[in-house]
């Protein structure tokens, strides 16, 4: 017998519960058999969410725990997975049915074994059956890479229950009677497509088929991973009119998709978008070929990520409200490629998309991205970004001549982070000698990252802005400017302290491994 004694209690009330059970199991349904509950486990997973929710927990002799209002029990049950929140009826007689009362379900199918398919069915149902008109807020469902029959009527259902929060993590294959696999799409009920309550949505893996007609009035938030298309994102966008926040990652092994011409280009288009993102491809792997074009038109857009190339084409327009944008492409599709200059094509298309960002406030670019800035000025201009404020850039040291060239594109800069990444060895004779408007005039911050040695040539980026910024406030070496183990605190300090600066009121911040150095 296991036995605890606890008080919670808040600045208006307090109450106390003893729990005494047995580690014997008496599940609440066949299949809680196969979930191998811990009691031990649940009771004191219960106790933290209680001190999560507000309560402060102290040791008592007395059992109250029957008077706790269900409202609050089920509450506790909701930030437990399922198939937790179904264990916790072996805990006492109170807690017995609790779990089909929970406002939510978090279902991880991956643990429920593969011959108990109508048990795991005849378990959702009970749970959908049990308190119909009550709404399943929050529904998260990490299906099996093989399908189970019926799964997706059930999916149906819950979205009928007024969810608000949906995320579902699809099957990609099915298993046939002879245990062989091959793979399927796995679609979503055609329900999804006019709920009028769902606000958030997340799919990965699953198949989009077209509707006919998208009715999606609360949504704001939609991050599709890997998602089948049958339908256009650009439909389905449009009837989402009070989206804000959209995320993709796409599929590039959708054979469908690549087959069909009318799937080769991905129309972002929204009034009401505030944040787009592309994010990087779960596996890492972009094929040499992706015959697609992204092609985003959100005049209200003020964040904007593109984390890869998977798009062999990028478009932009109306994006007038920008405010940051962080970049980690290329503009092209491929390992260790570049662009070719002499392609007017290509040259064009940068071009314009540079001039379609050319507004933004905050801006961070990654080294591949400089990299292909570099090269594409060899043959192009550069816009100018007026209204940048704060860059964050990774320059490998090789590129490091090109940094005066790009800052001269952004006259307006204030604050500046330079990751300097040293693959290889600097370039010889490498000298920073032009000095563009914002370094003389308006750069205020300078943050200098990563391994930034203080061996003769290693200190050009340094003193560059020192002796260069005539309004610079602030100068910051952080903590992996340069390698503590290969070169004494006293000779960085003495180092800076040596170069000429030309804002007399300048602080400089060396941040020394585990205490900050102010000179």
């Amino acid at each position: 017998m296991l036995n605890n004694q606890f008080r919670f209690q808040t600045k208006s009330c307090h109450f106390s519960l003893s729990l005494s059970f047995s580690l014997s199991i008496t599940p609440a349904d066949t299949i809680l058999r196969r979930l191998k509950p811990n009691p031990r486990f649940l009771f004191y997973a219960v106790c933290c969410l209680l001190m999560l929710l507000g309560f402060r927990l102290v040791m008592s002799g007395r059992d109250r725990i029957s008077e706790l209002p269900e409202c609050l029990l089920t509450q506790i049950l909701s930030y437990l997975p399922t198939n937790q929140s179904v264990q916790t009826s072996v805990l006492s007689k109170r807690w017995e049915n609790l779990y089909l009362s929970v406002p939510g379900l978090d279902l991880n199918c991956s643990v429920i074994p593969y011959d108990a398919d109508e048990l795991l069915l005849s378990f959702i149902d009970k749970l959908l059956e049990f308190s119909p008109e009550s709404v399943l807020f929050k529904v998260k469902v990490q299906c099996r890479d093989t399908m189970i029959d019926g799964f997706r009527d059930r999916i149906g259902m819950m979205i009928d229950r007024g969810t608000q929060h949906l995320d579902v993590v699809s099957s990609t294959h099915c298993l046939e009677d002879d245990n062989s696999l091959y793979p399927i799409v796995d679609m979503m009920p055609m329900n999804l497509y006019t709920s009028k309550t769902l606000v958030y949505l997340k799919l990965s893996s699953s198949g989009l088929m077209d509707p006919g007609l998208v009715s999606l009035p609360c949504l704001k938030f939609m991050h599709l991973e890997e998602v089948k298309w049958r339908v256009h994102l650009e439909k389905l966008l449009s009837g989402c009119p009070v989206l804000e926040e959209l995320t993709l990652v796409r599929d590039l092994e959708d054979d469908y998709a690549r087959r069909h011409d009318e799937f080769m280009a991905m129309r972002v288009r929204s009034q009401s978008l505030k944040s787009f993102r592309v994010l990087p491809l779960r596996n890492g792997y972009v094929g040499s070929i992706v015959n697609c074009t992204l092609e985003i038109d959100a005049p209200g857009l003020e964040y904007m990520s593109l984390g890869e190339d998977q798009f062999d084409s990028i478009v932009v327009k109306n994006l007038t409200s920008l405010i940051m944008v962080n970049l980690d492409i290329k503009f092209v599709v491929g390992f260790w490629v570049l662009f070719n200059t002499w392609d007017v094509s290509k040259s064009n298309e940068i071009r314009d998309f540079l001039n379609g960002i050319s507004s933004v406030r905050h801006m961070i670019i990654s080294a591949k991205t400089v990299q292909a800035l570099d090269h594409y000025s060899k043959t192009g201009m550069i816009p100018k970004f007026n209204n940048l404020s704060r860059l964050e850039a990774v320059f490998h040291s090789k590129l490091l001549q090109f940094l005066p060239a790009f800052l001269e594109c952004c006259p307006n800069l204030k604050h500046l982070v330079l990751k300097v990444v040293h693959s290889e060895v600097m370039k010889e004779g490498l000298e920073l000698t032009d000095v563009p408007r914002c370094v003389s005039s308006t750069l205020e911050c300078v943050e200098i990252q990563e391994k930034l040695q203080c061996e003769e040539g290693k200190m050009k980026a340094t003193s560059y802005f020192l002796g260069n910024s005539a309004v610079l406030k602030k100068f910051i070496l952080s903590p992996t400017a340069y390698d503590p183990r290969n070169v004494v605190e006293s000779e960085i300090y003495d180092k800076v302290n040596k170069l000429t600066k030309r804002s007399t009121g300048c602080e400089i911040i060396i941040r020394a491994m585990e205490e900050v150095v102010i000179i």
